[in-house]
């Protein structure tokens, strides 16, 4: 059986994988994308669209295990836990608790605040050198709050966390939030505005246009299903797929929620679960939004793409192969229709996506001890779409064997059984 030859295979065509062999090509290398969808049509493709440079704060912080009762027993939570799957999820959990210690929330926070930040500075290169500026928009994230217990409490917990780190974040009052977003319900009293993020018009199409780039520019993407890999005792890389095998001097893993099995097969256990997120798509809104709105009180999100309307901000932890739970989803909409009076949801359509979630809120990114040669670029939580540019600008630093523009300890991917 013949081998395509390559420089660096990425395994997974998210916006990791696409961002990651963006900035290898940059680099000169000839690089390799596989996936057996095409780019962009998993978890990339259902977000809110944002890239999101203030998300600092970890899921785990102090006061979320008296949450956790109310997540396994009440399905209305923004998170929801399958309580017939705890004997899987059980060892995320613990790990889950155990990152939620003051110590190591702050820890984490930190961490987060090292790369977080830095996500458009980092995506720049590739938006300019793609021609699709337009396809992102400085718009800012608005959070809303109708009640004053709401907006203290979010202003002296994550807002405050964010503020802590360098975050810019601005105080609104009911009449300069209905500057903002005229749309919304005459009952929002307070809202919190984060200034520096910005807005893809559709987080799909916008991982397609990068990925059409790095066609373009000589890259080769396979659409194939991937059935093994291998380092051999040299430390090549074979990647057999239903397409083809391809033989490479670097790997780089980057399959979101799926990872786990490879990375076992690559000689690492990671914690790594599928936090299963859900929206409603509304095609035809009959209102507008100019940006992202999150509800304080509700716990989820308004964004706009493409002219139309998506409800986020619903999840559950379960087995990556359960059936979908789409009334997660479709309760959304009468909360919608509070926050936006007039919303129509006639032609909706639902979807539910994994997004690779670990307990500690922290990405597995890093080379492995023993194959150098092959690294770890997954498990992006909540901030996925945020990120691209920032991991792809890490992973070829460390296949050029450069300094990395940020400290790579605190995601690597030993740190969950060493």
């Amino acid at each position: 059986m013949s081998v395509r030859k390559a420089d660096i295979v990425v395994l997974g065509a998210g916006v990791i994988g696409v961002c990651v062999a963006l900035y290898l090509q940059r680099d000169g290398h000839e690089v390799v994308l596989v996936d057996q969808d095409e780019p962009g049509n998993g978890c990339s493709f259902g977000n809110a669209g944002l890239i999101q440079c203030a998300s600092v704060v970890p899921v785990a912080t102090p006061g979320v295990a008296r949450a956790v009762p109310r997540m396994l027993l009440d399905k209305n939570q923004p998170l929801h836990i399958r309580w017939r799957h705890l004997p899987t999820l059980t060892p995320y959990l613990l790990r889950f608790l155990a990152e939620s210690r003051p110590d190591r929330a702050a820890r984490n926070a930190r961490a987060l605040s090292t790369i977080v930040p830095r996500a458009y500075d980092d995506y720049r290169p590739l938006i300019e050198a793609a021609g699709i500026s337009a396809m992102v928009r400085s718009t800012g994230e608005l959070h809303v709050f109708e009640t004053d217990a709401a907006f203290e409490a979010a202003r002296s917990g994550g807002f405050a966390i964010r503020r802590s780190h360098g975050v810019r974040v601005e105080e609104l009052d009911a009449a300069q939030v209905g500057e903002l977003e005229p749309a919304l319900t005459n009952t929002v009293r307070h809202g919190l505005f984060l200034p520096d993020c910005h807005q893809t018009v559709n987080p799909k199409s916008f991982v397609a246009a990068l990925a059409g780039h790095f066609i373009a520019n000589g890259g080769t993407f396979i659409q194939a299903r991937v059935e093994d890999v291998q380092v051999g005792p040299q430390g090549k890389v074979t990647v057999a797929t239903t397409n083809g095998a391809v033989g490479a001097d670097h790997i780089v893993l980057s399959f979101g929620a799926f990872s786990a099995p490879w990375a076992r097969r690559l000689g690492v256990r990671v914690q790594l679960d599928s936090e299963r997120g859900y929206h409603v798509m509304l095609p035809q809104p009959g209102v507008a939004l100019n940006r992202t709105v999150v509800s304080g009180e509700y716990k989820f999100a308004l964004a706009p793409i493409d002219g139309r309307v998506r409800i986020v901000g619903t999840a559950e932890l379960a087995r990556v192969g359960a059936p979908p739970a789409y009334e997660r989803a479709t309760r959304l909409i009468p909360l919608a229709r509070h926050i936006l009076p007039g919303l129509d949801d006639a032609g909706r359509t639902l979807w539910m996506g994994h997004r690779p979630s670990t307990p500690d809120s922290l990405p597995v990114l890093g080379q492995l001890p023993r194959h150098p040669n092959v690294i770890f670029a997954f498990g992006h939580n909540h901030s996925g779409l945020t990120l691209g540019g920032t991991t792809g600008r890490i992973v070829a630093d460390l296949v050029a064997s450069r300094p990395s523009v940020v400290d790579l300890s605190s995601f690597r991917p030993t740190r969950f059984y060493s």
